[in-house]
């Protein structure tokens, strides 16, 4: 049962995280260290990765109608439309993908460890401050705006989340704006952007897993996949109801505060 519970908790976490621009990562080794799994290290980095499937899922329910190319409601021109936003997002999905594929162990060995999640957390959340100080006018404030190039530069962003504590909502989001997205835009793109990314890291953990788990185990799983997805419904609708009337300032501060809190326990604490 506490096992249950804790699956629960990082359920949670992950449901809140992974749509705001503030680092799953960040906020995931900060609760490791008082809520440990009682798993194998196999399991609980594959837990890690595959209750995202939740959250994925509760992207596709909130933009179901959208993202559906086969809505027998929409003309042949939103069908046309809605085919190439799938496109756009392919294109974007592919720098992160291959360098992903490519560099994974590498970057989790070099990157990976409390210092450069901390000091990416307060760089990124600089960073966001100074871009909504500039005040500038969008350029791109609708999806029929989105050019395949635009689309690319934004995959070119999520490239930096692979580096742990970036936070691939807040790379994105801040690549999107860099390039002339409003935030709503971006933030939208973001979300769908996660739908092949989280996906494919979801399946990759569990084929080099081999699908292997005791029945409590996936019980565990299921139960943090679940959580993540129902708190990702209510992440993300209050989100996108959050940028049409601020900026993302406040994430900005809240990144810094993480990111010196960090620094502060595992260089004192630990």
């Amino acid at each position: 049962m506490i096992e249950i519970l804790k699956a629960v908790l990082l359920g949670i976490v992950q449901g809140i995280t992974e749509w705001l621009p503030v680092s799953s990562t960040g906020h995931m080794i900060l609760v490791d260290e008082f809520v440990k799994l009682n798993f194998s290290p196999t399991f609980i980095s594959t837990f890690l990765v595959v209750i995202q499937f939740g959250s994925i899922l509760a992207v596709l329910l909130i933009f179901f109608k959208k993202l559906n190319p086969f809505d027998s409601s929409k003309s042949k021109v939103e069908k046309k439309e809605t085919l190439s936003l799938w496109a756009k997002v392919i294109v974007a999905v592919i720098p992160s993908g291959i360098i992903g594929i490519l560099f994974e162990e590498d970057i989790d060995r070099l990157f990976f460890n409390s210092t450069t999640v901390a000091l990416a957390l307060i760089i990124y959340g600089v960073i966001m401050i100074v871009i909504e100080n500039r005040n500038r006018k969008p350029a791109v404030s609708d999806f029929s705006q989105v050019s395949f190039k635009l689309a690319l530069g934004i995959g070119l962003f999520q490239c930096l989340a692979l580096i742990p504590g970036t936070s691939r909502s807040g790379s994105t989001i801040i690549g999107a704006t860099l390039l002339g997205a409003s935030r709503y835009v971006a933030a939208e793109f973001s979300f769908f952007l996660a739908i092949p990314t989280m996906l494919g890291a979801s399946l990759l953990k569990l084929l080099k897993a081999g699908f292997v788990f005791s029945g409590f185990e996936w019980l565990v799983l299921g139960v943090g996949s679940v959580v993540a997805f129902v708190v990702s419904v209510i992440v993300i609708k209050f989100f996108m109801d959050y940028i049409k009337k601020h900026d993302f300032k406040a994430f900005g501060y809240y990144r810094i505060v993480l990111g010196i809190i960090v620094l502060l326990y595992f260089g004192l604490v630990k």
